[in-house]
């Protein structure tokens, strides 16, 4: 490799997971400033649950088209512009005077979000040599991990020592910086699908929205009153809807057939299914420390850190072994011990649990979400052929954060149902049973990924048995 190469392949490591790390920070970031942001916005649980929903929902929604409107129109030109939007969102959130003011810059977040970070998977994955893909690859979750990591703490840390508004602040300088480097520094790559799927992102995004709604609003308005009801119906109606129109669109944002293969099909289910249970639980705990046992923001931060921690150590380390041993049993065993973690956190909290009791649990949940970041994304990539990577990597993404929307609308249905705001005693009466579900949720989808077969590494995805043939 060329002295001009070997630059060209640093300088898009270091781009692309620059903007992985600022998007993905923004997952979490906002968690452990929730209870500042209820006080301060006077926000109701539903409107705290779109500070995190409306970010990951519209995240989700539109990745497939992030990933479509990079092949049609360049994915350089397309990262920047992602980069530039969540920028500007970033400031709004920032200004935010009232919590439906933040929820609607959180939701433009999530759209700028959703334009990068496919991009950054398929500019990385273009960008390095294929016998390498699984070291970088390994680097590129071990960064997605360091965000994970970062958010609670860093969320807490700027909380306490400044004010929540700088959660969103610290997005901006971080962005003016990246835009004109990826225009001077990455190459423009364009990829084979030409055309950006309007019936069938119009489909998905009103469909998932219903459903998400009616999730969120169940428990405050009823789930049996027509609101409720008619959400969910018509969102169950729409996605239905979408997947029809992907198996006859000539054009599709997400080819149907890519689920055909069951190892695509079963990641992507266990993809769901640990974001599920991690980020739900994760909404819950970080407002545990200060809601009942009275820690500050960065206090708070900094108990959850074995857990979020151990994805930047164990997550390289994972990439790398995905060269040599089946990625599936990888992720498979990283699930199991986050569920195992997860039902140990659920079985030992009590409004006076010492946090010495919670700090192995939470460390194994920690090392499963490593062993998950960096396989998964060498696991998906080897499904499918190379010019269809940028919506294979979009749809497993959406998925996850789908399994985030769901996991914190439904984790908070529970909290909800059985607990709540009024004390120390009501709020574990509804984490204990909210933890519970997502431990069952994460185990799940352990099983998903012990269900793929051994086989020896195959290219294309025409060699892997499909379930008809299973």
């Amino acid at each position: 490799m060329t002295h001009k190469a070997k630059a060209s392949m640093w300088w898009t490591f270091a781009i692309t997971s620059a903007a992985l790390f600022m998007v993905t920070l923004d997952n979490l970031v906002v968690t452990t400033a929730i209870p500042v942001i209820r006080r301060d916005l006077h926000a109701g649980l539903s409107g705290l649950e779109w500070t995190v929903n409306a970010y990951t929902l519209v995240f989700a929604v539109l990745l497939l088209t992030g990933a479509a409107l990079g092949d049609r129109f360049g994915r350089r030109l397309m990262f920047s512009i992602g980069i530039g939007i969540f920028t500007l969102a970033s400031a709004g959130a920032a200004l935010a005077p009232s919590i439906a003011a933040l929820d609607v810059a959180r939701a433009l977040q999530g759209l700028g979000g959703a334009i990068v970070l496919p991009l950054t998977l398929t500019i990385l994955s273009a960008g390095v040599p294929a016998e390498r893909r699984g070291v970088f690859l390994g680097a590129w979750g071990g960064i997605s991990g360091l965000a994970v990591a970062f958010g609670p703490l860093v969320g807490g840390a700027v909380v306490n020592g400044i004010s929540w508004h700088w959660i969103f602040w610290l997005n901006v300088p971080l962005g003016l910086v990246l835009v004109p480097l990826a225009l001077l520094r990455l190459d423009e790559t364009k990829g084979p699908f030409g055309r950006v799927d309007l019936p069938g992102l119009g489909l998905v995004s009103a469909g998932l929205f219903g459903i998400v709604w009616g999730l969120v609003r169940g428990n405050s308005v009823g789930w049996a009153t027509p609101e409720i009801a008619g959400a969910l119906a018509a969102g169950f109606v729409l996605v239905a809807a979408f997947v029809a129109w992907e198996l006859r669109a000539p054009h599709p944002m997400l080819p149907m057939r890519f689920f055909r293969n069951r190892t695509f099909a079963l990641a992507n289910v266990g993809s769901m299914l640990m974001s599920f249970g991690m980020f739900g639980s994760v909404f819950l705990l970080a407002q545990f420390f200060q809601t009942v046992q009275g820690y500050s923001p960065l206090g708070s931060g900094l108990r959850i850190l074995p857990w979020t921690a151990m994805p930047m150590i164990v997550a390289p380390i994972a990439g790398a072994l995905s060269d040599r041993i089946s990625p599936s049993r990888i992720i498979g065993t990283g699930l199991a011990l986050q569920a195992i973690g997860l039902a140990w956190i659920a079985a030992v909290s009590t409004p006076t649990t010492p946090y010495v009791d919670l700090v192995a649990p939470f460390a194994l949940s920690g090392i499963g979400m490593g062993l998950f970041f960096a396989p998964i994304a060498n696991l998906i990539l080897s499904t499918v052929r190379g010019e269809e990577e940028g919506q294979a990597s979009g749809a497993n993404n959406a998925v996850r954060e789908l399994g985030g929307v769901f996991g914190v609308a439904v984790l908070a249905s529970v909290f909800s149902h059985y607990g709540g705001y009024t004390s120390g005693t009501a709020f574990v009466d509804g984490l204990t049973p909210a933890v519970w579900v997502g431990a069952v949720v994460v185990a799940l989808g352990s099983l998903s990924l012990f269900a793929i077969r051994r086989r020896p590494k195959r290219d294309v995805l025409e060699l892997e048995p499909s379930f008809e043939a299973a």
